[in-house]
């Protein structure tokens, strides 16, 4: 527990996880003014728009914050692909009267890159995470000549024992539990996958640097847990998402409100790539995970005018509602509070 708190020189060893599309900096903001390390998530933001979040963040707390980035491979495009995907969606188009031929391709994530870097040496952050394994070594060694201590997630043994031979300052070990896209980089395997507390131990023991847990973690008794299985401190995410200071949109928030919220399921229909949410409309039609489905970011494009025209009548059918397995200590609290009652047992 020390060790966090001795590394990054906060208060509590607690990380708000970066969660893209569901916040910017006044989240990062009040988590770190409570004595804890706020985290911006930068994969959807273009660089105007990261510049203005980071000189948010530093116009309103001296204290550490983390940068998060994703670093997967760009995919080369695959036309059959995308049309047999298109053709899988194609009775939603018809539902809603969209012309899937007017539906521009395009991914909506990506992966950090040199002019990234660029805007690190402007604003200087005491942490960059990354998703996804590790940027290019060139890319990692500018980031590390800044002096910000480099984190990244961790799903499987394997995956914390690259991350260590490579450098990194502390691993975020990610369970299955956890909301959002897993982190997963060695392998496509999804059965790899194991929960917070058989993962976390076996990265503490096999690996020298500090481990945070992350996945199913709700409350102060969740947290005291991790730490006595030897995490270093935690990542919460999913209980930050009803916070007054998160983007939550108003059917992610509905669905995070109700009986839903405890069915979740990975899911590559939404992005390509695994990730934990809400179980909605068209992961129930089509099953929440599928082949054929355009290699992660690439498949956003075919479903965001689904998720527009859903949402605009309320519905959350085809949108993204992350959630981790836990959303037990979802709340609609001020994030500096939550914070503090997350610490409440250390």
């Amino acid at each position: 527990m020390a060790r966090l708190r001795e590394l990054l020189g906060i208060e509590l060893p607690i990380i708000q996880a970066p969660m893209a599309g569901a916040q910017a900096s006044a989240l990062a903001v009040a988590v770190s003014n409570a004595g804890a390390l706020g985290s911006l998530p930068c994969a959807m933001l273009a660089l105007d728009a990261m510049r203005k979040e980071l000189a948010a963040i530093t116009a309103q707390t001296a204290k550490p914050y983390n940068v998060n980035f994703f670093c997967h491979a760009p995919p080369a495009p695959d036309a059959a692909r995308e049309a047999a995907w298109r053709e899988a969606l194609a009775p939603y188009y018809r539902e809603y009267g969209i012309d899937p031929g007017a539906i521009p391709e395009g991914p909506g994530r990506a992966p950090f890159s040199s002019d990234a870097a660029d805007m690190l040496e402007e604003f200087r952050p005491a942490v960059v995470s990354f998703h996804f394994g590790l940027p290019a070594p060139e890319l990692l060694a500018r980031v590390k000549k800044l002096g910000a201590r480099i984190f990244s997630s961790a799903t499987t043994l394997e995956e914390a024992r690259w991350l260590e031979a490579r450098g990194v300052d502390a691993l975020i070990a990610q369970g299955l539990e956890a909301g959002g896209h897993r982190g997963m980089f060695l392998t496509d395997d999804v059965n790899t996958q194991i929960g917070t507390f058989a993962l976390l131990p076996q990265i503490v023991r096999a690996v020298k640097v500090p481990v945070i847990a992350a996945g199913g973690i709700a409350d102060a008794k969740g947290v005291a847990a991790a730490l006595a299985l030897g995490a270093a401190g935690v990542q919460v995410g999913t209980a930050y998402l009803l916070c007054p200071e998160a983007l939550t949109g108003a059917a992610h928030r509905a669905a995070l409100k109700s009986d839903a919220a405890r069915h979740t399921a990975l899911t590559n229909l939404i992005t390509g790539r695994p990730a934990r949410g809400i179980v909605n409309r068209l992961m129930r039609e089509l099953g929440p995970m599928r082949a054929g489905v355009p290699a992660f970011p690439l498949a956003t494009a075919a479903i965001a005018p689904l998720r527009a025209k859903a949402e605009a009548k309320g519905a959350g059918d085809f949108s993204p509602l992350w959630s981790g397995q836990n959303a037990s200590g979802c709340r609609e609290v001020p994030a500096a509070r939550l914070t503090r009652e997350l610490a409440a047992d250390l």
